[in-house]
């Protein structure tokens, strides 16, 4: 893995059917609101924490809203009315605390190292830049194992979550050594592999929650020793193109293996809109950051992060 829980400590210096349904359930949703208010009175309310499986989805919550399952690649826009009420409506089934966020070294709005919330704000800005303002799909990955990926990758994920119009999904795409849920203390059940493994899985069943507000996981899944194949196939594209186009609010961060120890960076850049390089500190000359760099394909390289 590019980076494991050691390198969570380190800072970094650089810089259609969806309008009916929605419908439905906000039909369902008030009927139901109505009977627990009923119920409440009588009953104390305390917050529902489910850390694993289907449980941790009604019928109608925002995985299924936010990602249809159908991946319909159609043209036409998203109205900007369901997209408001989707963010306003996405569900934490639990929310971590300020001290669960700094122990992991996860950036928040308020968080005590302003110098780390900077860092991460001014590289979301110079790729919104970049993009237009536009959402994207971007591949972060390591110089080298160890390199801190995984930290870049989830911290600034959580920068573009902090604009209350906009969401983000981090993808963790390290099928070899993943490590995201288990910084974000989450028990999956599956994730991207069982999903590309079969044409009938509802994608819903691998949108965790992360206990950040706006911001979703899509972990591994079950493990493969042979990635490539998952990333090659046309359903991983499709199902790239359908999370970036159907919905113009959300910003996608996919974590890869180092990028000079697998082919899946690569890979995944040509699926992608822009890559990232994460450098360690220390530990690597010049002619080996500048492999790593030239790995990527030149139009889609945005930069280097150092982290250390």
């Amino acid at each position: 893995m590019a980076d494991s829980r050691a390198d969570q400590g380190k800072e970094t210096q650089a810089e259609g059917s969806v309008l009916s349904d929605f419908e439905k359930w906000k039909s369902e949703k008030m009927n139901r609101e109505t009977e627990n208010s009923n119920s409440s009175a009588s009953a104390g309310n305390s917050p529902e924490i489910v850390s694993r499986g289907e449980d941790r989805f009604s019928d109608w919550d925002d995985s299924r809203m936010l990602v249809p399952s159908s991946l319909e690649l159609g043209a036409g826009s998203v109205d900007k009315y369901v997209i408001s009420k989707q963010i306003v409506r996405m569900q934490e089934p639990r929310r971590l605390t300020p001290d669960d966020l700094e122990e992991r070294r996860i950036i928040y709005p308020e968080s005590r190292n302003r110098q780390l919330v900077n860092h991460f704000r001014n590289l979301r800005t110079k790729l919104l830049e970049k993009s237009g303002g536009n959402n994207f799909t971007l591949v972060v990955s390591g110089a080298r194992e160890g390199a801190g990926s995984s930290f870049v990758a989830l911290n600034l994920a959580a920068a573009f979550a902090f604009d209350e119009a906009k969401t983000a999904l981090i993808i963790d795409c390290n099928l070899r050594e993943p490590a995201l849920h288990s910084t974000l203390d989450i028990i999956p059940d599956s994730g991207l592999t069982d999903f590309l493994d079969d044409p009938d899985y509802d994608i819903a069943r691998i949108l965790y929650p992360t206990g950040i507000p706006r911001l979703r996981l899509i972990p591994a899944g079950s493990r493969r020793e042979t990635p490539g194949e998952f990333f090659t196939s046309f359903r991983m594209k499709q199902f790239l193109q359908a999370v970036r186009r159907r919905y113009p609010d959300r910003f996608i961060v996919l974590d890869t293996a180092p990028i000079t120890e697998s082919p899946d960076a690569r890979i995944l850049t040509e699926l992608c809109d822009y890559a990232m390089l994460v450098i360690p500190h220390a530990g690597m000359t010049a002619d080996g950051i500048e492999q790593a760099a030239g790995a990527f394909n030149a139009e889609k390289f945005v930069g280097a992060v150092i982290n250390g």
